[in-house]
């Protein structure tokens, strides 16, 4: 490593984050621990979680499997759908009876068959991204979330439809139709099966042919599977749950048509998740003061009055794709059915 790289060490500091974030989600003393990751992982997630949970008292054990071949000859970045654990069926329910798994493989268990077994099997799972340790200092766990979070997830259980709308032409409309819902707040709180840190974020899986309108991706959007922002405006038409058309000069537009025109799979355009950020720690610049390698973005889809949509899988809908696009995007405003609660990008309403 340079010298003038961020140095990844075993940082007193972070062990003190990493124990905060495990005794939020219920960890005790005597407490089975299990630490899963692939040889790809990053080494100091893996030993800050270990010694974290020594200093609690815990009992850690670690699971490491090699990282497996490419499924795919396109590169594949924040999918949250880590395959290492494919195969490896018979430790699943070693897994499930301990007290808490913290995962630390590269992209995360979040949509991976196996996480499905774990939990059906009475396990909770922890997901520490794939992040410098420095971010995930910054975008700590946090019982202050809690409350957003919880009208949040009330607010999309009660609501129709959501209306998107911007100055820069955004117009979008979304039947929520009881659509399964998530948020979180960075922890495991006692009734809860899975958390990721870094959190703050609601979103829900529109069911089929829910999502129609116009997207505007402006000057400063994130495309956070390019790791970039947005210097050349894209629009995106979207048709019963479909990218139509991708229109645009820049390129911006360009890189977007290419990567997914080599998917060559029509679930590739398709609406995956939508929702927005409510962490006032998450930062929509931060990306500038990292280096790609560092990150793996899952910050800035959290940042407060952010509007999220992505494309790729959508298990509800049953389409199924590892083309995956999140796309946090600025000064937009949210309406769920009359209430709004993101004004011009700003957390508004009920959510102010």
């Amino acid at each position: 490593m340079g010298d003038n790289m961020l140095r990844e060490n075993l940082e007193s500091k972070w062990i003190d984050c990493f124990e905060k974030s495990f005794l939020l989600s219920g960890v005790i003393k005597g407490n089975t621990v299990a630490i899963i990751s692939e040889s790809q992982s990053r080494q100091v997630l893996i030993d800050l979680s270990q010694h974290a949970l020594q200093r609690i008292g815990a009992k850690p054990i670690q699971f490491n499997v090699p990282s497996p071949k490419l499924k795919d000859l396109i590169p594949v970045r924040s999918t949250g759908s880590c395959y290492a654990y494919e195969g490896y069926e018979a430790i699943l329910p070693a897994l499930s009876a301990c007290d808490l798994v913290i995962d630390c493989t590269v992209e995360g268990m979040l949509h991976s068959k196996e996480l499905q077994s774990i939990i059906k099997d009475g396990g909770r799972i922890l997901m520490i991204s794939n992040e410098h340790p420095e971010v995930l200092e910054r975008c700590m766990p946090d019982e202050s979330l809690r409350p957003n979070v919880n009208k949040s997830l009330k607010l999309l259980q009660q609501s129709k439809t959501m209306y998107v709308t911007s100055e820069a032409g955004t117009n979008l409309s979304v039947e929520i139709k009881g659509a399964p819902s998530r948020a979180g707040a960075g922890y495991l709180s006692p009734g809860e099966k899975v958390a990721y840190w870094p959190a703050g974020l609601a979103l829900f899986f529109p069911l089929e042919n829910t999502v129609n309108g116009k997207v505007v991706l402006n000057v400063g959007d994130v495309n956070l599977s390019f790791k970039k922002y947005i210097e050349t405006p894209v629009t995106l038409i979207i048709e019963n749950d479909f990218v139509t058309s991708i229109e645009g000069k820049g390129l911006d537009a360009d890189l977007m048509r290419s990567y997914y025109e080599a998917w060559n799979d029509p679930n590739a355009y398709a609406i995956s998740h939508v929702g927005w950020g409510l962490n006032p720690n998450a930062r929509w610049d931060a990306l500038t003061m990292y280096d790609k390698q560092h990150v793996n973005c899952t910050e800035l889809r959290a940042f407060a009055g952010n509007f999220l949509i992505s494309t790729g899988a959508n298990e509800f809908a049953e389409r199924y794709t590892t083309c995956h696009f999140d796309l946090p995007m600025r000064n937009c405003t949210i309406k769920l059915d009359d209430t709004i609660i993101v004004n011009s990008g700003k957390l508004a309403g009920p959510l102010g």
